[in-house]
């Protein structure tokens, strides 16, 4: 039997992060040899190496500290007040800071050691708040990031959905949405064992046994799932050939198809050549 094909890939939470690696990496690159030409101006050593280690270390810590964002961002999505949600994000920059500093430290002290030199950061307050008023930016920036990015998908869904069921593109196995005014049921296509007619509405009857009764057409609902072998084998009635295990031809010409799940639906002679089960074009001459 055919089967669904799988879905094709999304955008994701990787795609942003690549794309947050790529920006700080070239911005960092940047920073490194501007410090190391200021430092040749004032007649220091140019030592880029080392104005390389000092970006890259910072670079890797946020990098791993970008999913503590993203979790802060989406929790602040789901907080009621603004209150709640400025809460939030002064607790996420405060932690972010804090594990972004003591491992971009530790990063360097360890790098350094192997090399058999050390690094001391000189820890007082004056440059705690100098590296926290740069985590603040950092983290405002790739926040911001955040929310936009996530932002965007939420409305790119929110327009397919709008869409009539004609006007969308085909369905995935992940992601078939059956609605019904502002209610949506979410369903997986191979799921589905038939689907029937009932006045204005339609009912999916599902693998499991449950019932999903929407209002619509039944030829709506035929192009929406034509890409998963769900055809037409009755006026009133879909079904869908993955799931069948037996055909029953009778003399009328008509049929019952018979599912995994052990139920039997009648299907009519008009639509048999709908139906390419084993050999059930021949059964049904």
């Amino acid at each position: 039997m055919n089967q669904i094909a799988p879905a094709p890939p999304r955008p994701s939470d990787r795609l942003f992060y690549v794309a947050v690696a790529v920006i700080a990496l070239g911005i960092g690159l940047v920073n490194a040899l501007s410090a190391a030409q200021d430092a040749l101006w004032r007649g220091a050593p140019y030592d880029l190496g080392k104005r390389l280690l000092w970006e890259t270390t910072s670079i890797v810590v946020i990098l791993l500290l970008v999913p503590l964002l993203l979790a802060g961002v989406r929790r602040m999505r789901r907080s009621p007040g603004r209150l709640g949600q400025a809460g939030i994000a002064l607790a996420t920059i405060a932690i972010f800071s804090a594990l972004h500093i003591a491992g971009m430290v530790g990063l360097r002290k360890l790098l350094l050691a192997l090399a058999g030199s050390g690094y001391d950061f000189h820890l007082s307050l004056t440059t705690v708040v100098y590296e926290l008023r740069k985590d603040i930016v950092t983290a405002l920036l790739i926040g911001s990031s955040i929310w936009l990015f996530d932002r965007s998908r939420r409305l790119e869904t929110s327009d397919v959905m709008s869409l009539p069921t004609s006007d969308r593109a085909p369905a995935t196995p992940q992601a078939l949405w059956l609605r019904d005014g502002a209610s949506r049921v979410r369903v997986v296509p191979g799921d589905i064992v038939w689907v029937a007619s009932a006045g204005n509405y339609i009912e999916y009857g599902m693998a499991e046994g449950a019932r999903h009764l929407i209002r619509g057409t039944l030829a709506s609902a035929e192009s929406q799932l034509a890409g998963f072998n769900i055809v037409r084998i009755h006026r009133t009635r879909l079904a869908n050939l993955d799931r069948v295990t037996a055909l029953t031809a009778k003399p009328s010409g008509d049929f019952d198809l018979t599912f995994d799940t052990g139920e039997t639906v009648q299907g009519s002679r008009r639509y048999r050549s709908a139906v390419h089960l084993h050999d059930a074009a021949s059964a049904l001459q």
